[in-house]
């Protein structure tokens, strides 16, 4: 399978459909299956964007 290369504001976009998964109840691991990316993909891009709005990306 081929991977797929995000830009930095299609990582929030993802970040953001997942946290509304979770709110709706669904787990990590399904919410991210949903989306396309790893749990560690995940866990990684909730670090690396935490909190940031898109007009905050450099």
């Amino acid at each position: 399978m081929a991977r797929k290369r995000y830009w930095d504001e299609d990582a929030l976009e993802v970040l953001r459909e997942i946290e509304v998964d979770l709110h709706d109840g669904l787990d990590v691991v399904s919410s991210c299956r949903k989306a396309g990316i790893s749990d560690k993909t995940y866990y990684y891009w909730r670090k690396k964007f935490g909190g940031m709005g898109r007009s905050q990306l450099s």
